[in-house]
C-alpha cells in the first residue's frame, strides 16, 4: 500500500531534524584548545610555551601572518614528537623540541662522498670567493675644527685610542672605535673608494656625513681571494650534510601527515590563522 505524500514529506523532515539534533550535540572544544594532532590535544599555553622558548617573548605584538608561520612550526613540531614516540624513540616525558636529533639519528645518511664536494664546490665556487676587505677604525666627531686637530695628532704619532678617547663623541668610542673586517660593499658607498685606497697605518682626511665628522684608519688588508677546494671542503661538507637532514626531515613529516589528522580550532586562536592546517570552527555548525 502506497503512503501518502504528506507522511513521506513528514518523515524527511524529522529526519533532518535528527541530523541537525546529532549535530547540535556535538560537545565544544574548551576555550584553550587550539588544535589537534591525531587523539593528542595542543593547548594554548603550550603555544605561548613554544613562543617564549624560541622567541622569549609570549608574541603579542606579532602580526598574524608571522603568528601563523610560528603556530604551523608548533603544529609540526609536536607531529614529529608523536612520530617519534609512537617509534619508541622518546618517551612521554621528552618535550617535543628534542624529538627532531633522535628520528634523524634513527634513519643516518651516509657522509657526503668526495665526488659530491666536489661537484657542489664546481657548481658554488662563486659562493666561496673572498672580495678585498679591510680592518677599520674611525674616530667621529661633531666638529670640523676638533677633527682637523685629531687628525694632526694622530700624524704626529700620538697613540689612536688615546686620541678617539679625548675627541671623540658619547658612544662611538668604545672598543676604540674598531669597525671591524669590512668589504667594499659593506661601507657607505661615499666612503669605499677613499678607504679602499687608504695604506695600512694612513689615517684619512676629515670625511663629512650628516651625522658628525670622520677619520679613517686601515689597521690590515686582505686582498680579493679565491679559495681552493680543499679550503672550503669542512663548510661543504656541512652544506651538504644539512640539505641531507633538511630532506629526511621533510620525508618524516610527510609520514607523520599520513599517519595523524590535524585539526586548527582557530576561534580559539588570539590572530588571524591562515595556515597550511585544516580548522574546524564547531561553533558554526551548531
Amino acid at each position: 500500500m502506497r503512503r501518502p505524500a504528506t507522511v513521506a514529506w513528514l518523515g524527511l523532515a524529522l529526519a533532518a531534524l535528527c541530523s541537525a539534533g546529532c549535530r547540535q550535540r556535538q560537545p565544544l572544544p574548551s576555550p584553550d584548545l587550539v588544535a589537534k594532532v591525531g587523539p593528542r590535544e595542543l593547548k594554548a599555553a603550550a603555544f605561548e610555551a613554544y613562543l617564549e622558548r624560541n622567541l622569549g617573548e609570549s608574541g603579542g605584538g606579532l602580526a598574524s601572518e608571522v603568528l601563523t608561520r610560528l603556530f604551523d612550526q608548533f603544529v609540526r613540531e609536536e607531529m614529529l614528537a608523536m612520530l617519534a614516540r609512537e617509534r619508541n624513540l622518546i618517551d612521554a616525558t621528552v618535550p617535543a623540541a628534542a624529538a627532531v636529533e633522535p628520528l634523524l639519528a634513527a634513519s643516518p645518511s651516509p657522509e657526503p662522498a668526495a665526488a659530491e664536494i666536489a661537484a657542489y664546490f664546481a657548481a658554488h665556487s662563486p659562493e666561496f670567493a673572498r672580495p678585498a676587505r679591510v680592518h677599520l677604525r674611525q674616530i667621529l666627531v661633531d666638529d670640523r675644527l676638533v677633527a682637523e686637530r685629531a687628525r694632526r695628532e694622530l700624524i704626529a704619532g700620538l697613540p689612536f685610542e688615546g686620541v678617539l678617547r679625548k675627541v671623540s663623541v658619547p658612544d662611538s668610542a668604545p672598543a676604540g672605535g674598531d669597525q671591524g673586517i669590512l668589504a667594499r660593499d659593506e661601507l657607505p658607498p661615499a666612503f669605499a673608494d677613499l678607504i679602499f685606497r687608504l695604506e695600512v697605518g694612513k689615517v684619512s682626511d676629515v670625511l663629512a656625513a650628516d651625522y658628525g665628522f670622520h677619520l679613517f684608519q686601515v689597521v690590515e688588508r686582505w686582498p680579493a681571494e679565491s679559495p681552493t677546494l680543499a679550503q672550503v671542503e669542512p663548510e661543504i661538507r656541512q652544506r651538504l650534510r644539512q640539505e641531507s637532514a633538511d630532506r629526511r626531515l621533510e620525508a618524516l613529516f610527510a609520514d607523520a601527515q599520513s599517519r595523524y589528522t590535524v585539526v586548527v580550532y582557530d576561534r580559539n586562536l588570539p590572530f588571524n590563522y591562515r595556515g597550511s592546517f585544516p580548522i574546524s570552527r564547531p561553533h558554526e555548525e551548531r
